[in-house]
């Protein structure tokens, strides 16, 4: 039991990586992008593409993930995002929709429908006895820099010059561009951000997770349970979701197997039923 704890986890922890960046654009920039999880998947077909290709360490290809998503997070958030953050939120809805199929198309015709294999390093591979826990290495990894990223995260948003500019920028946009705080520069950052996080998840999930073309569309019902159980105004709500959500997930696959994501939806609506705003919304906010 304490091995599935440990794989619930680590698989938590993915999902929050992977989530973070919708809950940061639907939270904090009150846009809904739910081609967030394409994103997620060109981090995913970078990494596997540098090392299967090109043959670049595992580590290696792990910044580039990350740089070239926020990049093309960058550019599309300039030239396409930004007309549409005024708009309602049901054309926004039916906007990053039309991107998701866009992307999982374009991955088809030029990659193939083939799912994706990666190698990860030696010493990333096996179990080790812990306590009598059987603790994967590869999952231990994972949960480490998922680890040291919330709690980066956590010090940016909470305890920076930038943080608190964002903050700002949402709450009145006029008058941060009045106080001089260039709102288009921050919201781009943002943007860019959370699009290298997803990238980043998407690299370090296509050995746990799988990776083909359809990667966007099975994973969307699980970033957005994550952001609407753990709420928008925080990064704590988010990251317990995703904890909780993994480790139904582990171990409802493992003692009800039949049940599928019965068991993943009934807590969703349980925790929805209680707390419509999230385990750490606010009643009222947006």
């Amino acid at each position: 039991m304490l091995t599935l704890l440990f794989d619930g986890i680590a698989y938590g922890m993915l999902l929050f990586v992977l989530s973070v960046g919708l809950a940061v654009t639907m939270g904090l920039m009150n846009f809904i992008n739910l081609a967030h999880g394409a994103f997620a998947m060109a981090g995913g077909y970078t990494t596997v593409l540098l090392m299967n290709k090109l043959g670049v360490p595992f580590l290696a290809t792990l910044p580039i993930a990350f740089a070239l998503t926020a990049l093309v997070g960058a550019l599309l958030e300039r030239t396409l995002y930004r007309p549409m953050y005024k708009r309602p939120h049901l054309d926004q809805v039916l906007f990053s929709i039309g991107l998701v199929f866009m992307a999982v198309t374009a991955v088809d015709y030029f990659i193939g429908s083939q799912q994706q294999m990666i190698s990860v390093p030696e010493w990333l591979r096996g179990r080790f006895d812990f306590a009598a826990v059987g603790i994967g290495k590869y999952r231990l990894f994972i949960i480490v820099v998922c680890g040291l990223l919330t709690v980066g995260l956590q010090l940016v948003l909470a305890r920076t010059r930038f943080g608190s500019r964002l903050r700002a920028a949402v709450d009145d946009p006029r008058v941060a561009q009045g106080l001089g705080i260039n709102v288009n520069q921050v919201f781009l950052f943002t943007f860019a951000v959370g699009s290298g996080l997803a990238g980043l998840g998407g690299a370090l999930g296509a050995e746990v997770l799988g990776l083909d073309p359809t990667f966007p569309l099975k994973f969307m019902v699980y970033f957005l349970i994550v952001v609407s159980v753990g709420g928008t105004t925080t990064i704590t709500g988010p990251l317990l979701a995703a904890l909780l959500l993994g480790i139904a997930d582990v171990f409802g696959k493992y003692y009800a197997p039949k049940l599928g994501s019965f068991i993943v939806y009934t807590l969703m609506i349980v925790i929805l039923t209680l707390r419509p705003q999230g385990l750490f919304g606010q009643k009222g906010s947006k």
